[in-house]
């Protein structure tokens, strides 16, 4: 195969050839990403290839000091933008991004809190000792059996989303207050800013026709609604405007919005708290160029306060949630290849197509939004031409792309660990068992050492599930699948 050239019809505009197709782009890979004197690639202090020894593939690699980092790097930065203003940020994790007991603990203890939107996201914090009262709760549906959990356990804020959820919550604390005299449920009120982000629709979340929030129009009512119920207290408003998004003017006009329906609901009763959301942008390829934390931090509180300023009023404590900013660009998710391909598209050019042993059961994200990623060799450097490259999974669907343009060294070939960097967001959290797939396990490295933090699931995991399987041993089962079965 002759390699691609940098006009190639098949290549889009943003991506360029590199001079060096084994070079590891700064702020997509983590910190710590390096290739050792062979060329094979260490994450954390740790070798791919021991990596696959240990664990197999496909498997999530998460740099421990890397999550860390970020989170203290973006809590320090809304501290230091609202203590220039005179007032004080809350740092929330979205476990959404991707949440287990040690994630959790490594972000409580850098300082921020935690967001959870389920039951189960509850449980998990809650498992690795988060304190509830530092938890806050979303949802759009959340169950009478999950507000109920909350109540409970003393969760600090539940974020109400609609009419119905408001009397819902009310009712359940009512309930807990003839228990705990004087008890009152803190929450916010989610409203929809109108502000749309500059991302792809499913991913924006402020806009009206939406199943989140309610409209600003209606959200004097509500939060009027609120004040009524004595086992309610409502500390503020909620806002969030989408995910993926880079520069400032989008949370500068949120804010905007919301700090003049905040004015207006001062008049009935103190409000003490605005949450401004998440949604902050990373790199996934060497293209994306994401605005420092600080320099968003800094324009976002800088709007709030001259609003506040044109308003006459104090500037509330102001509440961020960002997971993606936190958690993925410390993931790197390790395949092996299994075949490779040419195609040629006549005039349009030549593209090779790698196939390796996972796909959109473990990265749900190409297929669902069209998102793009990096993928570099990492057991070796290839010595090959860099070529246009689309890495694919094993899955039977031709949609199943985990990189849909790349270009890697001309000689990789099966058997080559392939590693795609930014994988620590919204991969393990969607993954699925399509086509029966095992779920892989997710390895912590730092400083030399590695070690599972959720495990990986088995055939064996996904037969015991099925009702209909017959109460056979694992060797027994193991031989059908391998063909030593009847035929």
């Amino acid at each position: 195969m002759l390699p691609a050239s940098p006009d190639d019809a098949l290549a889009p505009d943003w991506l360029k050839e590199p001079a060096d197709p084994n070079g590891l782009a700064p702020g997509v890979w983590p910190a710590s990403a390096r290739r050792d004197a062979e060329g094979e690639l260490e994450l954390g202090g740790v070798g791919v290839a021991a990596l696959r020894a240990r664990f197999g593939t496909p498997l999530y690699v998460l740099d421990e000091a890397e999550v860390r980092a970020h989170a203290a790097r973006i809590r320090g930065a809304f501290d230091a933008a609202a203590a220039a203003h005179g007032t004080k940020a809350r740092v929330y994790y979205a476990g959404k991004a991707f949440l287990s007991t040690e994630v959790a603990r490594w972000v409580t203890q850098e300082g921020l809190r935690v967001d959870v939107c389920s039951g189960g996201e509850l449980e998990v914090a809650l498992a690795a000792g988060v304190k509830p009262s530092r938890i806050g709760f979303h949802g759009n549906n959340k169950s009478v059996a999950e507000l109920e959990r909350a109540v409970a356990v003393g969760v600090g804020t539940i974020i109400l989303d609609s009419a119905i959820e408001i009397e819902r919550l009310g009712a359940i604390a009512e309930r807990r207050g003839t228990q705990s005299h004087g008890f009152r449920q803190r929450v916010l009120l989610r409203v929809n800013s109108g502000v749309h982000a500059e991302t792809h629709d499913f991913l924006a979340t402020a806009h009206e026709d939406q199943k989140f929030g309610t409209p600003l129009e209606a959200a004097p009512a509500l939060a009027e609604r609120i004040r009524e119920i004595p086992s309610l207290r409502l500390r503020g408003l909620h806002c969030h405007i989408g995910s993926q998004i880079f520069g400032s003017t989008g949370f500068a006009e949120s804010a905007s919005r919301m700090i003049e329906l905040h004015a207006a609901l001062r008049e009935g009763g103190e409000l003490p708290l605005l949450n401004l959301g998440g949604g902050f942008g990373i790199a996934y390829t060497a293209a994306d160029d994401p605005t420092p934390i600080e320099e968003l931090a800094g324009a976002i509180v800088e709007a709030v306060a001259r609003e506040c300023e044109v308003r006459g009023i104090p500037i509330p404590t102001l509440a961020f949630e960002p997971g993606r900013a936190v958690i993925g660009q410390a993931g790197v998710t390790l395949y092996e290849v299994g075949t490779t391909k040419e195609v040629s598209l006549g005039e349009r050019g030549e593209r090779l197509y790698v196939s390796v042993d996972g796909g959109m059961s473990d990265n749900a994200r190409p297929a669902l939004y069209g998102s793009q990623y990096s993928a570099r060799i990492a057991s070796r450097e290839g010595t090959g031409l860099p070529v246009l490259a689309r890495v694919v999974g094993s899955h039977c669907e031709s949609g199943d792309i985990v990189v849909d343009h790349e270009y890697l060294p001309s000689d990789v070939t099966p058997g080559d660990l392939l590693a795609v960097p930014a994988t620590g967001a919204y991969c393990h959290a969607l993954s699925s068992n399509y086509n029966h797939t095992p779920r892989p396990a997710v390895v912590a490295v730092r400083d030399g050492h590695a070690r599972v933090i959720v495990r990986g699931e088995t055939l064996d995991d996904l037969l015991s599930r099925d009702a209909g399987i017959a109460a056979t041993g694992p060797t027994e089962r193991t031989g059908a699948r391998t063909g030593e079965g009847e035929a």
